[in-house]
């Protein structure tokens, strides 16, 4: 079962771009380690060299135990993908502070706490990638955005922090920053007329994102030499103007 390319582990992978990414990367020959609380849903993508694991990414622990059962089966992750995400929109008056502490603590602190797991081995051992899905609400300021936004921009800021960190050791450090993407993310919002209003805004510059076009442009920072690291990649529809 082992994967020529190494161990890449990701996280929110039954759904969206998580899920893409896992069968992009199976295609490329890595071997998986996938995580998301959907065990049904991980099973389903019926990928050869991957181990699926029902796990709440912001459990450390759990997580730190999925990696190393991984780990031994198929060596030291070199890949980190930390794709989990929630997305509820919302003005911050219209939201609880139990909705803010769940979206940082998913999209911010669950990313910290990931990282923190692999980037000492990938450090030890010179060479290593971590990709950090951001967003394009961490580079602008959109209606109903504004706690989402404050964690995209945190994200931005904690993948900086980190490559400085990681540099040195060879371990590369990408932020990947889509817009509008085709994915499940409106379900954590309560409001149908916002979730009414972002997707008429989507069919009227033609649509979102395939998640796949996201996954492309991961394996494309992955597959470049060892001493170059892609920092960032932007991309969103051609027409979205925002």
């Amino acid at each position: 079962m082992n994967g020529g390319r190494g161990l890449a582990v990701i996280t929110g992978a039954s759904s969206g771009i998580g899920a893409a990414t896992a069968r992009r990367l199976d295609e490329a020959g890595y071997s998986l380690l996938l995580l998301a609380r959907r065990q049904t849903e991980l099973d389903q993508l019926g990928l050869t060299r991957a181990m699926c694991r029902s796990v709440d990414v912001r459990d450390q622990a759990a997580v730190a135990q999925a990696i190393d059962e991984a780990s031994k089966q198929f060596g030291e992750p070199k890949v980190l993908v930390n794709n989990a995400g929630i997305m509820p929109l919302a003005q911050i008056v219209d939201q609880t502070s139990q909705e803010w502490k769940d979206l940082f603590d998913t999209n911010c602190v669950a990313l910290l706490q990931c990282s923190q797991i692999v980037l000492p081995g990938m450090m030890a051992r010179g060479r290593g990638t971590v990709v950090n899905i951001g967003s394009i609400a961490g580079h602008s300021l959109y209606n109903n955005h504004t706690a989402y936004c404050g964690t995209k921009f945190a994200v931005g800021a904690i993948s900086e922090g980190l490559r400085r960190e990681a540099a040195a050791a060879g371990v590369r450090i990408v932020l990947v920053s889509p817009g509008l993407v085709a994915t499940d993310l409106l379900v954590t919002t309560r409001s149908s007329e916002i979730r009414d209003s972002y997707n008429a805004y989507a069919e009227s510059i033609g649509g979102k994102l395939d998640p796949a076009t996201v996954a492309s442009a991961i394996l494309y920072a992955l597959e470049q030499p060892p001493e170059v690291c892609i920092r960032e990649i932007v991309l969103a529809p051609t027409r979205q103007q925002g």
